[in-house]
């Protein structure tokens, strides 16, 4: 049976959704010596010994944080190749988020901004309830991009549309 540290080596995922920087309230550029400081500064702060002379207020207001997840963010940021897979895994969720559209608006209640026997080609553009618009291109659905953004604020709506392709082209 594995122990949690070489759960932790073996398979990011078992960390979570745990960010050590945070746990140790420090940032991702900080150096090996950062780290340490930070980790003592982690531990003198949540320590249950420490904890009896504080405040009941301020004991209440702030976030206490297990000992064990301090040890182990420490462990992992502190050996390089630990530290990199965490580092790679943070970058991979960071990405992976996409905006939630406000709605699903089909391209025919988009209005065609092209001139007359262009109005197939587009672009086209569509009233946000900010009273911007949201603008969609040929370039964009070429690149199959549906999720399409306000020029004035930061809503955003899914465009559908299907891309005819050629009828000898195989899918």
């Amino acid at each position: 049976m594995l122990s949690q540290t070489e759960m932790s080596e073996e398979t990011p995922d078992a960390w979570g959704s745990t960010n050590y920087y945070d746990v140790l309230s420090t940032q991702c550029e900080s150096s090996d010596g950062e780290i340490k400081a930070a980790y003592h500064r982690a531990l003198l702060r949540h320590h249950p010994d420490k904890q009896q002379n504080r405040d009941m207020a301020i004991k209440k207001a702030e976030k206490t944080v297990e000992i064990s997840l301090i040890q182990e963010a420490f462990t992992v940021l502190s050996d390089a190749k630990r530290r990199l897979r965490h580092d790679a895994e943070l970058k991979k969720r960071s990405t992976t988020h996409a905006p939630r559209p406000a709605q699903v608006v089909s391209l025919e209640e988009w209005t065609s901004i092209g001139s007359g026997d262009e109005e197939e080609e587009g672009p086209w553009r569509y009233p946000c309830r900010c009273g911007g618009q949201y603008r969609l291109t040929v370039d964009m659905m070429e690149a199959d991009d549906h999720l399409i953004g306000c020029d004035s604020c930061s809503e955003v709506v899914w465009a559908g549309y299907e891309l005819q392709g050629d009828e000898d082209e195989k899918i």
